[in-house]
């Protein structure tokens, strides 16, 4: 596709101006269990009876590793790991992340390897396979499959992050259930999780994870929570037979500790980069307010949002940016499209890879959707601008803003300096920093 910079869409947009802005700090809770604790948390928590007995000298047990950006999960699975060898057990990491890493082994691998988690920093095998085992049906006659290595271990251990979804509300929203059912599965399985619709896959994922339980070798779940600030601060492993009645608990407690963007509204919202490290829809619109389907809502309220980078850690796949409505050309030109389809075929939601308006600079994809927010004096035009939608603690604001953040209007809001102009390169791409 062709973007030309200088052309008539160009000089529809030159006139537009863009406000001054200003860096603000936001606030939350912030209970964490800091990097160097995390070894020795993971190992208390398995080290009762009722899970430690469960890991027998010479049992072989999988552990499962997921594609998103999660906070310390290098360091949370090597403590398993090292755990299941403290019994003197063989443990190997299985790629659990359904059909991302374009739905191969290959690039499965690969999503892991960006994570730290390889063969040699984990001190054990890595078996990356596409192949499933049939395990029985649902109650909802879904077919529940599971990755033929973990299955065919003496135990597996369900490693991941519990925090809710991006497209639907339910009890089951992403945790252990879903990592058994969508992770585990592959793309057969994750095929089959949302093969009704979002509106159904809340009931097919505890319905199926039930069947996993039952009929695979599942020891326990320990997964991780992450606070407002993207740092952990739970970790808690539950037995097998009790992940269906605490998963929907720790849910509320994931809930509690989301951040979210103080202002509540604004009429364009700039997302310095997106990607599968940040979120499955590339930026969180649990933060953001850009959902792909009805099933869920929340974020903050947005009139139009651009996107400007895609991060490396994505490996081309730029999903997400059909939520938005401007982004440049350099997430369009990084745009790999076998990484990103089977994933919305997978997940049946196409909206997330559907290509909106495209601008050469950052400059011009914000000023396309400063230039058509409707309803609004183009002159106290309100700006939200954050580098990403996991690190949402300092942000920069617009100056529409500026004497009602000062006036204490927005508590757990703080204003860090005064509003000036956004600075640009000479290919007039945004060089000031968001998170100062």
């Amino acid at each position: 596709m062709k973007v030309t910079k200088g052309g008539t869409v160009s000089r529809l947009l030159a006139d537009v101006k863009i406000p001054k802005m200003f860096h603000a700090a936001q606030e939350f809770s912030r209970s964490v269990i800091p990097p160097e604790e995390i070894r020795n948390v993971v190992f208390r928590q398995l080290s009762g009876e009722s899970f430690a007995s469960l890991v027998q000298p010479g049992m072989h047990i999988a552990i499962t590793a997921g594609s998103r950006g999660i906070r310390n999960v290098d360091l949370i699975t090597k403590s398993i790991v090292e755990f299941v060898q403290s019994k003197d057990a063989y443990p190997f990491i299985v790629p659990a992340m359904g059909s991302h890493g374009g739905a191969s082994p290959e690039g499965q691998l690969e999503v892991l390897e960006s994570y730290g988690i390889t063969e040699q920093t984990m001190g054990c095998p890595i078996k990356s396979s596409m192949e499933v085992v049939e395990l029985g049906y649902s109650e909802l006659d879904r077919r529940v499959v599971i990755d033929r290595n973990a299955y065919e271990a003496d135990g597996i251990i369900v490693s991941c992050r519990l925090k809710p979804h991006n497209a639907f509300r339910g009890p089951y929203e992403s945790g252990p259930c879903k990592m058994m059912t969508v992770g585990l599965g592959k793309q057969a399985g994750a095929e089959q999780v949302h093969s009704d619709g979002m509106n159904i896959i809340d009931r097919n994922i505890p319905t199926m994870a039930k069947v996993v339980i039952e009929k695979a070798p599942i020891l326990f779940a320990i997964p991780c929570i992450e606070n407002a600030y993207d740092e952990t601060c739970h970790i808690e492993a539950i037995l097998a037979q009790d992940i269906l009645n605490r998963e929907p608990e720790l849910l509320k407690f994931a809930f509690k500790n989301m951040p979210n963007l103080i202002v509540g509204e604004c009429d364009v919202l700039a997302v310095h980069e997106i990607g599968k490290n940040f979120s499955g829809t590339g930026v969180d619109p649990n933060i953001t307010g850009t959902f792909s389907t009805v099933y869920a809502t929340g974020g903050i309220k947005v009139q139009r949002t651009c996107f400007l980078n895609l991060s490396p850690e994505s490996h081309g796949n730029a999903l997400g940016i059909g939520l938005s409505n401007a982004i440049t050309s350099k997430i369009f030109d990084e745009m790999d499209i076998e990484k990103m389809y089977p994933n919305c075929i997978t997940s049946t939601v196409l909206a997330s890879a559907r290509i909106p308006c495209v601008r050469d600079t950052d400059k011009e994809a914000l000023q396309i959707c400063i230039r058509t927010c409707t309803g609004i004096d183009k002159d106290r035009v309100r700006v939200v601008y954050i580098a990403n939608s996991l690190h949402i603690d300092t942000i920069m604001l617009s100056e529409e803003y500026y004497l009602d953040v000062m006036a204490g209007k927005y508590p757990g809001l703080t204003v860090l300096d005064d509003p000036r102009d956004l600075e640009f390169d000479e290919n007039d791409n945004i060089i000031t920093k968001v998170r100062v």
